[in-house]
């Protein structure tokens, strides 16, 4: 996905390689090529069996390491050393070409040069998206590919990827996962009615920031729990909304979440904090990370963690799942890592503080 602003400086990028760009891959074993039609509703000329692929960015990083590990060929961002424990090995010494959004450092000379057979995009699209695709593939000579992919839509975004690149069993497996987890979120949401606890998330070193309800970030929040952080600008940005300790304190919500390296570990002594209602009941919890934040940052994959642990910590009474079981076969599907119950504790230590009662 492209934003608008961006996309006129990508194609000047682009269209400096015209001459340079080697010609659409046809399958190197055949050179057939087959018909696939993506979410934007373009029909595309591919390799029939696709052997390289590049991500458009971190969202299709993410889905292709979980789908398609061994076709990923460069990577959008460099995966850092605390996600090395969770990445084979090969995959940390990759190129990286940058993403199409956001940081614009995307380095389509460099996608040229690498050469692979497509490029996937992943995510909510955008209203150009069909055109942003289409001047990417026309610029560089190697077809993009949209998938749609939002909370609800992930499932068939894994089975769209399952056949794209002939993993049709994997992206099963993966879609009956998030299928499933919707499915328990959904029930506990659904049990706790109008009983939702009033939650705050907040960010950043001095826990000033937080998600403002009915953002992109705040899907699953919005969904599971009250979410208290209401403003009349919430921003997009994942960083989230600055406010001050007196908002927090007129908010003063029932459960706490601290997004990692924020103010958990100080906060249960901090003389501003420990007047929350949050704290004084020790109803307050780090987002687990590993090898990413599980509610978002971004806001992908991860989240169908996310919003099995919340419902855990929220509504245990109806939250009838073991999420050491569930985070388990999360880890082993998504990839394909065996998570020790010793791991498991390690990733959750301060997030479900056990003996802790949310009152």
């Amino acid at each position: 996905m492209i934003h608008r602003w961006l996309l006129v400086g990508v194609l000047a990028l682009f269209l400096g390689l015209s001459l340079y760009a080697a010609p659409i891959k046809d399958a190197p074993a055949t050179g057939k090529l087959r018909s696939f039609t993506d979410s934007s509703g373009r029909t595309l000329q591919i390799p029939a069996k696709i052997t390289r692929v590049a991500p458009s960015g971190a969202l299709a990083q993410m889905f292709l390491l979980a789908v398609a590990p061994d076709l990923i060929c460069a990577v959008s961002s460099a995966y850092s050393p605390t996600q090395a424990e969770f990445v084979p090995d090969y995959l940390m010494d990759l190129p990286v070409v940058g993403q199409f959004y956001g940081t614009r450092n995307l380095n389509p000379e460099e996608i040229a040069r690498i050469g692979p057979d497509v490029v996937i995009d992943v995510g909510d699209p955008k209203d150009s998206i069909a055109a942003d695709m289409n001047a990417i593939t026309a610029s560089i000579a190697i077809p993009a590919i949209h998938i749609t992919a939002t909370l609800s839509t992930t499932p068939q975004a894994f089975r769209t990827l399952g056949t794209l690149l002939d993993r049709t069993e994997q992206g099963e497996k993966l879609a009956q996962f998030c299928e499933k987890a919707l499915a328990q979120a959904g029930d506990v949401a659904a049990k706790a009615g109008n009983n939702k606890k009033d939650i705050l998330y907040c960010m950043g070193g001095g826990g000033l920031n937080v998600l403002a309800a009915g953002t992109f970030h705040t899907e699953i929040l919005d969904w599971i729990a009250n979410n208290k952080a209401v403003t009349a600008n919430p921003t997009s940005r994942g960083s989230g909304n600055e406010t001050n300790p007196e908002q927090i304190a007129l908010w003063d919500p029932e459960v706490i979440i601290f997004n990692p390296d924020s103010m958990y570990d100080t906060a249960g002594t901090d003389p501003t904090w420990r007047q929350l209602r949050a704290i004084r009941t020790s109803a307050y919890y780090e987002v687990p990370q590993g090898p990413y934040n599980w509610m978002g940052g971004p806001p992908s994959i991860n989240r169908y963690l996310g919003m099995l642990w919340l419902g855990k910590i929220l509504y245990p009474e109806y939250a009838q799942y073991d999420l050491y079981t569930e985070t388990a076969e999360y880890y082993r599907l998504f990839y394909g890592k065996e998570l020790s119950r010793e791991r498991f504790d390690r990733l959750t230590a301060k997030s479900m503080q056990t003996g802790r009662s949310v009152r």
